[in-house]
């Protein structure tokens, strides 16, 4: 339906927006959760599948094909139209979710959940990118914060809804639970939203769409595998470092000759973009890196039940999202944002250094509050990066700006939970290793025991263990800390381009970018 003098563009989110949101935040939910429930459901799954030794692959076929379709989505979007491309990521990620469920062996099992991931990717981009089509520039960062609310809640809800659902429908309603979830978001995004539909002649950029895969994918298995199924200096791992850097320079040769690239490496040149890219790696990096540890901290030395994970990281996850939805509100108000940046990444900062501070005598309610700082910082900075990224584009970009993003935020998750895994690993293993025998004998095959495998520990070795644990999170979080001051550095450099709202949209272009007012002239009538 084309957009008349009666309907304004600014006017269609204001009438219809709730109810495309809705079925946004069930379609971010699906992305988010899944993982959050497999985890809780995978001692049932290997139990009855058996294949131990491809454990991780479960996890890390989903992770991989997400970072690997992100930005051939986002690119999708913006040549085909979102709406199309948008609904096609949830059917392949509920054809995804119905193959897992029905999965009888582990290679059947890490197939589909590669299927799963590619429909992931699109969703996760998708979402912020229509959110980005239908709300002016300064009322997104209102309805990201919702996202980012949507998002711990899939933390938190995650490990304890994975459970009850194992426990009492089998471990196949952990994938099961998508269809439903994912037909209402469907319906609704098919019945409700309106978007303008595209034609384009030009081609897709096969050959650099297919670098990136292998650039992506050799990174990925880097940091995956670096330090835990190989050693850093082995073959495999310096092959695939090599080969993901010959891939992605490739794929900058490429970019710079296709006529229309997968990734546009002008929107590189805008400096806002290339900071926040910077700011919200560094954020993933952070944030995937913390959550590895502080349960692990939780339960090894504080004594914690790991049946109730989710609920363990709960003070950081509730500050995240409470912080991340004012800091959406006031941004809608006042059109503003630079200081959100800032403040974000000093409390990052402040706050893993007080995380490093913890000890085997640290109490539960300080270690609560150390993590309510961390999560603060995290709010100001997880949707507010996004809102950034996408304004710092033009709307004809606006799908690879925001899979851009949510790459760049993936690819440091990766990257931050390989390299703190390394730190902690040799940290620990250094400590028991300097009691002797006992103490090397501990930890041979791991740096990490569970509960069971420390109860049975002669007292002095179990001792030293929790030692060598408080220490290592200790070198984790302060290396984290460290880190994160680069962002800090960086949010000082972000150039504040007011985000012009609805109301002021007649008058706009005349001191604004194009990019600031797209928007506004983006929503058909719905």
């Amino acid at each position: 339906m084309s957009q008349t003098a009666e309907t304004p563009p600014e006017a269609a989110p204001q009438r219809s927006v709730r109810v495309v949101l809705l079925g946004l935040m069930i379609a971010m939910l699906l992305a988010m959760l899944d993982n959050m429930i497999i985890g809780t459901a995978m001692p049932t799954i290997v139990g009855e599948l058996g294949g131990l030794n491809h454990l991780s692959w479960v996890v890390t076929a989903y992770t991989l094909a997400t970072a690997a379709s992100t930005p051939i989505w986002g690119k999708l979007g913006d040549m085909y139209g979102r709406k199309g491309i948008f609904m096609t990521s949830i059917v392949l990620f509920l054809a995804g979710s119905a193959l897992s469920g029905l999965s009888q062996s582990m290679d059947q099992l890490i197939a589909f959940r590669a299927v799963q991931g590619l429909g992931a990717g699109g969703l996760i981009v998708g979402v912020m990118a229509i959110i980005g089509d239908l709300i002016p520039p300064r009322e997104r960062g209102k309805y990201q914060g919702m996202m980012a609310g949507v998002m711990a809640l899939a933390m938190i809800g995650g490990p304890l809804v994975g459970g009850t659902i194992t426990d009492n429908w089998g471990w196949r309603w952990s994938f099961y639970i998508n269809l439903p979830l994912g037909a209402v978001a469907l319906a609704m995004i098919y019945i409700v939203l309106h978007l303008p539909k595209k034609r384009v002649q030009a081609r897709i950029d096969y050959l650099g769409a297919g670098l990136l895969t292998v650039g992506i994918t050799a990174l990925v298995l880097l940091t995956t595998w670096g330090g835990t199924q190989y050693g850093w200096a082995s073959p495999q791992i310096i092959g695939l470092l090599v080969l993901g850097v010959v891939a992605i320079a490739a794929f900058i040769w490429v970019e710079t000759k296709a006529k229309e690239p997968v990734m546009p490496l002008h929107i590189f040149r805008n400096r806002n973009f290339s900071l926040i890219s910077l700011i919200g790696f560094l954020v993933g990096f952070v944030m995937f890196g913390a959550m590895t540890f502080l349960p692990l901290y939780q339960q090894t030395v504080q004594g914690a039940s790991a049946t109730n994970s989710g609920l363990l990281l709960l003070p950081m996850l509730l500050s995240m999202m409470v912080v991340s939805l004012i800091a959406g509100r006031v941004t809608t108000q006042s059109g503003r944002y630079k200081v959100f940046p800032i403040i974000g990444g000093g409390l990052i900062t402040v706050g893993l250094y007080l995380l490093s501070t913890m000890d085997t005598g640290t109490t539960r309610f300080w270690s609560g509050v150390f993590m309510a700082v961390l999560g603060a910082g995290m709010g100001f900075l997880m949707q507010i990066t996004m809102l950034v990224a996408q304004n710092s584009v033009e709307m004809k970009d606006l799908g690879v700006g925001s899979s851009s993003a949510t790459l760049f935020r993936t690819i440091g998750g990766s990257f931050g939970v390989s390299l703190f895994g390394a730190l902690f690993t040799h940290h620990v293993q250094d400590t028991m290793t300097e009691l002797g025998g006992d103490g090397s004998k501990a930890t041979a095959g791991s740096a990490q025991l569970d509960p069971k495998s420390i109860a049975a520990l002669p007292a002095q070795v179990r001792d030293a263990y929790l030692h060598a644990v408080s220490n290592g999170t200790h070198t984790v979080f302060l290396w984290g800390a460290v880190i994160s001051i680069v962002g800090f550095v960086a949010a000082w450099f972000v150039k504040e381009i007011p985000l012009r709202g609805a109301p002021q949209a007649p008058g706009a272009d005349k001191d604004a970018k194009p990019s600031d007012n797209a928007a506004l002239h983006s929503v058909d009538a719905i």
